[in-house]
């Protein structure tokens, strides 16, 4: 790139004049010619690709990229500590550090030094459950703004991703398209984009040469097509600048996190409230005299104790309230939740799926319906030819060999010549090319069709593509004889009203009888009720003076000759049908939309499993336009029932989706298409297809699923199902702990008759709670932490399929949770409360906990023997039979939740 281009043209007032739509300035530069001039860029050939270029466009103009600005190491530490337990803790320690250097020399550090520890060993992990997932979405959120476009370079239309765009690209745009950069517009046909993304607001406006050729990165193609000049990129842009600004410092919390959270602040306001009113308890113990010493003298007389003594006492009567509070606060419901909802969605891409809404899937496991393409989702991304029919039989695969060479060879002219430019790599926009691309590659397989032979023979005077009557036709002049020959095909009902004679396999021509014309009506019905879509090949030799210009294709009916008639489909996945039937049997609709007829529609589905062959399927196959003609009321009624939707355009889609959730239906779509998008932010879940999928659905969808295969929509159905499992699991295990914490604290503090001690770690000699502040601590990591990974991390069980969608109606923690909950801790407080009281008489141990760990002056514990190491498991083990003989007790309808005002647990 010459270097004047900086000094004519600042990057500044570039960014300036779109972002203001300035026109006059505009003119100033010489209009959007002039700056296309300016930018050293070619309307039609583009900028001119070579890497030193390229390279310095982005030295000069910047990079289409941007970097949200995501928590350092420091800042996340810092975050660490702004819970108050922590901050409290750290206070004590700090004061238990100092008197117990004043009261036992340099070895009276070790108590609070391991308080400080096992705080600094929970604020390391705190700070990894914080970044591992921001970190992680980070990067999800980063792959979604680096899409292809379409860009032209020296000349060629080639793919690039928006990162690697630089000033002067000449970008072609099309309905769906998010623009990728700011820029002019050049040339194209009734262009109208969406600024809602920048404006905020429902912002449809119309883009032209003559009074607004400006166009805003971040903006949508709601119509049209054009060729746009790039003016800025990055964070030179206001959707740049607007992206970057937004922070990825923390995850949104889903509508369960946000419930989990008060469910979380509601015990903790208990358990503070509880160990408020034991700290008054025990203060106004201690003052009257209460608390007595191991010698057992009193440990406050008015007049006689020192007030370094009361100080003393007070700090060590902190602790209790402190371990109270510590044991009630459930912290690891909410690390669990995101814990697994970061390790599924990992897990969930290596099973083809990628989540990037993290609401969704708690809705995707309450799905009761899905609606489904037919193509891609349920079927492989290419069409086959299955059928060949010639003459008055079916040419088996392989035999097309015993055809007379002339009927080979004017095949070949109708299946090379007359078809459309075929993609050479998927997505296929239209259907008509995976059908072209299809009869080609049979042709090649079948006919022994040469495209250069064939282009060297004959000359194309004229074609027409597909049209309206579902026809297409050339006309081409035979170089060696000098002939001319029409070449039709399209839907045979067409073609065969077209036609008075057919072909047979020995070349020999014979008129179209009215049995005969029967006959290939049946054939033409039999392939379409087996799922195929048919397609009629038909030629006719032409007089020799109709090869001008103005020829038209146009026939007259019964004037020509029947070649054969070929029969395509989507090839079934395999795996598909018991995909569907796993749905079904968890009580999942599924409901395919498709472009197909209703014959091959209904065919289609019965091969997938969707509807049963010999059952009665009346209202269950439905015409998309018969559909749409039905009052509202009519449409509710009927979308329980329907399991295909035929001939279905986008808007027959959106109507189905409506009515299911008017009937309180959780609905699921597929979409893979532009017009999909608008259907797929409609649903409950949207599903992009990942393959064939524009960029326009997959950007509007709730989980891509990458391999475009419907067995993975049913994975994601039972992962949605297993993460739900799996929090509910470990929600009842964390309140069964912390409401068995929060009680067995309560009573055995104010029944304490022992005064606490300076020694915080000791604390519990002085039976103010069962286990030292440490010892909480060290439980909480456990709990906290290693627990959740164990009951979250689980993939889920194939027998989740076999359960009911979850009643999003019903609260999250159910009565049968309730009941086990209250169960298992009704037996835990028992068991810990006669410890607590009787077990130094009952096991023969000294005063320290049964609490047992490896470091033992570090955790201040003394070791267990067998006996008592079986005594402890024995205890444990009885939980399970307890758990089984819960299940036996009948639950009340009515949500428990309910009589907690406040706290709505609904999903």
């Amino acid at each position: 790139m010459a270097p004047g281009i900086c000094h004519s043209l600042h990057q500044s007032s570039l960014t300036k004049l779109v972002e203001s739509k300035n026109i006059e300035q505009l003119l100033q530069f010489g209009g959007v010619v002039g700056v296309v001039s300016a930018l050293e860029t070619d309307s039609e050939k583009g900028i001119q690709g070579s890497v030193e270029g390229i390279g310095n466009r982005r030295k000069v103009f910047g990079l289409n990229t941007y970097t949200k600005p995501h928590m350092n190491t420091l800042q996340i530490v810092l975050e660490a500590f702004k819970d108050p337990i922590i901050f409290i803790l750290l206070l004590c320690a700090t004061l238990s550090i100092g008197f117990g250097v004043k009261k036992h020399g340099p070895k009276g550090w070790s108590d609070g030094g391991s308080i400080l520890v096992a705080v600094f060993l929970v604020i390391i992990v705190s700070c990894l459950s914080n970044y591992w997932p921001r970190r992680h979405f980070h990067k999800l959120s980063r792959a979604g703004y680096n899409f292809p476009v379409d860009v032209i370079r020296n000349g060629q239309t080639v793919h690039i991703l928006t990162f690697d765009l630089v000033v002067g690209d000449v970008i072609r745009l099309r309905i769906g398209d998010q623009v990728p950069a700011d820029g002019l517009f050049m040339d194209g046909q009734s262009l109208h984009v969406d600024e809602s993304r920048i404006t905020g607001r429902t912002n449809i406006v119309e883009v032209n040469c003559s009074h607004n050729p400006f166009l805003l990165s971040g903006t949508m193609v709601a119509d049209g097509c054009a060729l746009m000049v790039v003016t800025s990129v990055g964070l030179n842009t206001a959707w740049g600048e607007m992206m970057s600004s937004i922070s990825c410092n923390y995850i949104d919390k889903t509508p369960l996190q946000a419930k989990l959270h008060k469910l979380t602040l509601f015990i903790a306001k208990v358990g503070m409230v509880v160990a408020f009113l034991v700290l008054v308890v025990l203060l106004i113990r201690y003052f009257m005299g209460r608390m007595h010493d191991v010698n057992g003298n009193r440990e406050f007389v008015r007049g006689n104790t020192s007030i370094h003594h009361v100080f003393n006492a007070v700090v060590g009567i902190l602790a209790t309230p402190i371990a109270i509070a510590s044991a009630a606060i459930p912290e690891g419901l909410l690390l669990a939740v995101t814990i697994t909802l970061v390790f599924s969605t990992k897990r969930m891409a290596v099973d083809q799926a990628r989540m990037r809404n993290l609401s969704a899937y708690k809705a995707i496991g309450s799905a009761t319906v899905i609606c489904t393409n037919k193509r891609g989702a349920l079927t492989l991304n290419h069409m086959e030819v299955t059928k060949f029919w010639l003459g008055q039989n079916y040419v088996e695969e392989g035999e097309s060999s015993l055809i007379a060479p002339n009927v080979r060879e004017l095949f070949c002219q109708g299946v090379g010549m007359n078809k459309q430019e075929v993609p050479s790599e998927p997505p296929y926009e239209l259907s008509e090319n995976q059908i072209e691309k299809a009869i080609y590659d049979w042709g090649v397989a079948e006919m022994g069709m040469d495209m250069e032979e064939l282009k060297d023979i004959c000359t194309i005077l004229r074609f027409e593509d597909f049209n309206s009557e579902e026809e297409a036709g050339i006309l081409i002049r035979k170089e060696a004889d000098n002939t001319i020959h029409l070449h039709q095909k399209g839907a045979p009902e067409v073609i065969l009203a077209m036609c008075s004679q057919y072909s047979e396999d020995t070349g020999i021509i014979k008129v179209i009888n009215k049995g005969t014309r029967e006959k290939l009506e049946h054939t033409v019905q039999e392939m379409t009720a087996n799922g195929l879509q048919c397609i009629a090949f038909a030629h006719k030799q032409m007089p020799d003076d109709n090869d001008d210009g103005e020829f038209h294709l146009k026939l007259e009916e019964e004037s020509l000759i029947l070649l054969g008639i070929l029969g395509l489909k989507y090839p079934c996945r395999p795996e598909v049908k018991k995909a569907v039937i796993d749905c079904q049997q968890a009580g999942v609709n599924i409901t395919m939309i498709t472009g197909d007829d209703i014959t091959t529609a209904r065919a289609s589905a019965i091969e997938y499993g969707i509807i049963e062959q010999n059952q009665d399927n009346s209202g269950k196959v439905i015409d998309g336009v018969e559909f749409q003609n039905y009052t509202n009321e009519e449409r509710r009624e009927k979308a329980d029932k329907i399991r295909v939707m035929a001939r279905a355009s986008t808007f027959h889609k959106l109507l189905m989706v409506q009515c299911l959730k008017e009937r309180g239906h959780v609905v699921a779509v597929t979409g893979d298409s532009k017009g999909d998008a608008l259907v797929v932010m409609e649903a409950d879940i949207g599903l992009s297809l990942g393959i064939q999928g524009t960029h326009i659905a997959k950007e509007n969808s709730d989980i891509v699923i990458l391999d475009d295969n419907f067995v993975s929509v049913a994975r994601v159905l039972r992962w949605g199902k297993g993460m739900y499992n799996n929090i509910q699991i470990f929600t009842q295990f964390q309140l069964t702990v912390s409401i068995a914490s929060l009680v067995i604290d309560f009573v055995t503090a104010i029944s304490s008759s022992e005064p606490p001690t300076i020694n915080i770690v000791a604390a519990i000699s002085a039976g103010e709670v069962p286990y030292a502040t440490l010892q909480i601590l060290w439980v909480r990591l456990i709990v906290g932490t290693l627990a959740s990974l164990a009951l979250t991390i689980e993939k889920p069980a194939e027998e989740l399929m076999q359960q009911p969608p979850i009643d999003r109606s019903k609260p999250f923690i159910t009565n049968i949770m309730w009941r086990n909950i209250v169960a298992q801790a009704l037996y835990q407080i028992a068991i810990l409360l006669t410890i607590q009281f009787k077990g130094e008489s009952i096991f023969n141990v000294n005063a320290k906990v049964l609490i047992v760990e490896f470091l033992k002056r570090f955790a201040d514990t003394e070791r267990l023997n067998w006996g008592q190491w079986g005594a402890c498991i024995g205890i444990a083990v009885v939980s399970w039979p307890i758990g089984w003989l819960v299940k036996c007790i009948p639950v009340p309808k009515k949500p428990f939740s309910s009589y907690l005002k406040g706290q709505n647990l609904s999903v």
